[in-house]
C-alpha cells in the first residue's frame, strides 16, 4: 500500500479521537508546556553560567573551571534531571536542584540573584512535570477511548456480517482482530501520538530557540532532515510488511489454540497432541521469525538515525567552538545553544523510533477496517408483521455457495401450508440444511422467490422475520452462563420462571436441571461443557419451545438424545407442532414417519415427496433410504 493510502488509513484511525477532543486538547496543552519548559532549561543554563562568569571577572569568586568543563558538568546534571520522574516533585527538587544550587550561589553569587535563578529553574522543571502529567494521562484517556470504540464497533459489525463471511474466515483470524490487532492500534494511538506531540513540540521549541540564538548554526542541523526522511521511508516498507506477517501468524496461533481447546476430547482420543503441538510450534516459530525481522529493522533504523543526528551535532559543536574562540559568541550563548542542541537529541531519536509504532498500528488498522468496511447482511425490507400464520412457498429457488460451480439448490418448488409438518431427508450434502437456512435469510438465494404468508421474505425486516422462527440444530450452541440464561436467551430474557420451567418440562429437561448443584442457576461452562450432549440438546430444545414461534426448524435436533429422552421429546414436539409450520431434518427416518409430508432430496433437488407409507410403496429413493437404515439397525 502506498504512502498516500497508508496515511489515509492513519487519518481515518485518528478520526476516532474526535469525540475525545476535550481530553486531546488538554493533552496537547500539557505537552506544549513540557516543550516550552524544555527550551527554557537551555536558556536558564546559559544564564546561570553567565552569572557565575560575571562574578569571576569581578574577582568575587574562586577559580571557575573552563567553559568546556562547565558545559560537561551542566549536561551531566541536565541528563540526570531529564531522566527524573514527576513524583515526588518537592523532595526531588529540594534535594537535587534547589539545595545544591543554593549552596553554590551562597558562596559565589549575590543571594537575590541566586534565589531568582534557582526558583526559575525549579519552576521550569515543575512545569515540565505538570505538563508531562496532563499530557500523558489525557492522551491515555483518548487512546483507550479510541480502542474501546474501535473494538466495540468491530464486534458490532461482526454481529451484522452475513453467514458467507464467516464461511470464508477462520475464527482465529476474527478473534485476533478483536484482541491482538486492536491492541496494536493502541500503540499507534497512545505511544505514537504521545511521542509525536510531546517530542515533536519539544523539537519545534528547541529549534526555534536555536534559530533565535544562531540561525546559521541551526541550518547545519536541518540539512540532516532529508537524509533522515529517506532512512525512515525505506524502513517504513519493511515495518508494514513484517507487521502484516506478524498479524497473520498471530491469527494462526489463535486458530490452533482455539481448535485444540474446543476439540480437546478428539485431540486426545485420536492421539493428535503431537500434531497440534507441531502446528502451534510452526505458527509460533513463524511469528518469532517475523518479529525478529521487525526488531532487526528497528535495531538498524534507530541507531542509524541517531548516528546521523550525532554527526550533525558534532559539526555544530565544531563551528560553535570556532565562534567562541573568535568572540562571535559569548559564554552564555555558547552554553544555551549547546544545551538546546543536547536536549534536542533525545526527542529527535524518539521521533525516528515512532515510525515502527505507527506502521504496526496502520497494518493492524487496515485489517480492522477490512471488517468494518465489509458489507453487512442485506436488510432492505420494510415489512413488519406482528404475527404470521406460517405459510411458506418456494418458487424455482436456486442457490450456490461462493467459489463453487455446483448449485447447492436447483429449482426448488414447494408449497408448505401453515401448520404443516415437513420432513426433509436425503444423503449428506443433498441440500437439506441449506434449504432451511434460506428461510431466516442466513444466505441469500440467487434465483427464485420465497414467500412467507404471501410476502417475499426479502420484504420483511431481518429482525421481524427471525422473530417468527425458532431453530434447534444438531450443533448446539450454549453460552458460558446459567441454565436459566441459556433457556431465556436474548429477546426471551423477560420470560418468567414459570414459563422457563414449562419449556424445560416440555423438553424433558426440568428433572435433570433440578438435580444440578444450583438448579436453574448452575453455570453450564464454556459451550455447555458441564453438561452431556443430550442435556445440551434438551436445553436448546427448551429455548426453542420458550420462543413459541409459528415456524419451527429442527435440524437433527434429537440426534444426541437417548431413546427414552427422544420418545418424551417427540411427544412434546407433537404438541408443539400443532398449528405451527415445522421443518424437520432427520437422519433417523423413524422419527418423521408421522410428518404431513416427507421431501426426499438428492443433489439439491426434490426427487420425491409424500407421506411415509405412500413413499415406501412407491419403491423409490425414500424406500431405498428406509431399507438401508433398517438393515443398519438390524445389524
Amino acid at each position: 500500500m502506498d504512502n498516500q493510502s497508508t496515511w489515509a488509513v492513519y487519518r481515518r484511525l485518528l478520526r476516532y479521537a474526535w469525540p475525545y477532543k476535550g481530553s486531546l486538547f488538554v493533552s496537547v496543552m500539557g505537552f506544549a508546556l513540557f516543550a516550552a519548559m524544555t527550551a527554557m532549561i537551555a536558556k536558564l543554563t546559559g544564564k546561570i553560567i553567565a552569572a557565575v562568569d560575571s562574578h569571576d571577572a569581578a574577582g568575587e569568586m574562586v577559580e571557575v573551571a573552563p567553559v568546556v568543563d562547565q558545559s560537561a558538568d551542566s549536561f551531566k546534571a541536565l541528563q540526570q534531571l531529564d531522566e527524573s520522574v514527576f513524583q515526588p516533585v518537592a523532595d526531588f527538587f529540594f534535594t537535587y536542584v534547589e539545595q545544591p544550587l543554593l549552596n553554590v550561589f551562597e558562596q559565589y553569587v549575590d543571594q537575590p540573584l541566586a534565589l531568582l535563578l534557582v526558583l526559575s529553574l525549579s519552576a521550569t522543571f515543575l512545569g515540565r512535570g505538570v505538563g508531562t502529567f496532563f499530557g500523558k494521562y489525557y492522551i491515555a484517556v483518548v487512546a483507550r477511548g479510541v480502542v474501546h470504540d474501535l473494538r466495540t464497533n468491530l464486534f458490532d459489525q461482526m454481529t451484522r456480517l452475513p453467514s458467507r463471511y464467516y464461511d470464508g474466515e477462520s475464527s482465529g483470524t476474527l478473534i485476533a482482530r478483536v484482541i491482538f490487532n486492536v491492541e496494536q492500534v493502541t500503540s499507534a494511538c497512545t505511544r505514537a501520538i504521545t511521542i509525536l506531540v510531546q517530542d515533536g513540540l519539544s523539537v519545534i521549541c528547541l529549534m526555534a530557540y536555536m534559530f533565535y540564538l544562531d540561525a546559521s548554526l541551526t541550518y547545519t542541523f536541518l540539512v540532516l532532515v532529508p537524509i533522515i526522511g529517506v532512512v525512515v521511508a525505506l524502513a517504513s516498507r519493511l515495518f508494514r510488511r513484517y507487521s502484516r506477517r506478524i498479524q497473520d501468524s498471530m491469527s494462526e496461533v489463535a486458530q490452533v489454540t482455539n481448535e485444540t481447546i474446543t476439540g480437546y476430547r478428539e485431540v486426545r482420543t485420536f492421539g493428535g497432541e503431537t500434531f497440534e503441538r507441531q502446528r502451534l510450534n510452526k505458527a509460533s516459530h513463524y511469528n518469532q521469525k517475523q518479529t525478529l525481522k521487525l526488531a532487526l529493522t528497528n535495531a538498524i533504523n534507530v541507531p542509524l538515525n541517531q548516528q546521523i543526528v550525532a554527526i550533525g551535532l558534532s559539526v555544530m559543536v565544531y563551528f560553535m567552538f570556532q565562534r567562541l574562540a573568535s568572540g562571535a559568541m559569548n559564554n552564555e550563548e555558547f552554553i544555551s545553544f549547546l544545551t538546546a542542541a543536547s536536549l534536542i537529541a533525545k526527542p529527535v531519536r524518539s521521533l525516528t523510533d515512532i515510525n515502527s509504532i505507527i506502521q504496526k498500528g496502520i497494518a493492524a488498522a487496515q485489517s480492522v477496517f477490512t471488517v468494518l468496511d465489509a458489507d453487512p447482511e442485506p436488510d432492505n425490507g420494510q415489512y413488519v408483521a406482528d404475527t404470521v400464520r406460517g405459510k411458506l412457498q418456494f418458487h424455482k429457488v436456486s442457490f450456490g455457495y461462493p467459489n463453487t460451480e455446483k448449485k447447492a439448490l436447483d429449482g426448488i418448488d414447494i408449497d408448505i401450508q401453515a401448520g404443516e409438518t415437513i420432513a426433509l431427508v436425503g444423503a449428506s450434502g443433498s441440500g437439506k440444511t441449506t434449504l432451511v437456512n434460506l428461510i431466516p435469510r442466513f444466505y441469500q438465494y440467487s434465483a427464485g422467490q420465497i414467500l412467507l404468508d404471501g410476502v417475499d421474505i426479502n420484504d420483511y425486516t431481518l429482525a421481524n422475520l427471525r422473530s417468527h422462527i425458532a431453530i434447534v440444530s444438531q450443533s448446539v450452541t450454549l453460552f458460558n452462563a446459567s441454565v436459566r440464561d441459556n433457556i431465556a436467551y436474548g429477546e426471551l430474557a423477560d420470560c418468567s420462571q414459570e414459563q422457563i420451567e414449562a419449556a424445560a418440562k416440555a423438553a424433558c429437561a426440568h428433572e435433570f436441571i433440578l438435580a444440578l448443584p444450583q438448579g436453574y442457576d448452575t453455570p453450564v461452562g464454556e459451550a455447555g461443557s458441564m453438561l452431556s450432549g443430550g442435556q445440551r440438546q434438551r436445553i436448546a430444545m427448551a429455548r426453542a419451545l420458550l420462543k413459541d414461534a409459528p415456524i419451527l426448524i429442527l435440524d437433527e435436533a434429537t440426534s444426541a438424545l437417548d431413546t427414552e429422552s427422544e420418545r418424551h421429546i417427540q411427544q412434546a414436539l407433537e404438541q408443539l407442532m400443532q398449528n405451527r409450520t415445522t421443518l424437520v431434518i432427520a437422519h433417523r427416518l423413524s422419527t418423521i414417519e408421522n410428518a404431513d409430508r416427507i421431501l426426499v432430496m438428492e443433489q439439491g433437488r426434490i426427487v420425491e415427496q409424500g407421506q411415509h407409507q405412500a413413499l415406501l410403496a412407491k419403491g423409490g429413493a425414500y424406500e431405498r433410504l428406509h431399507r438401508l437404515q433398517y438393515a443398519e439397525t438390524t445389524e
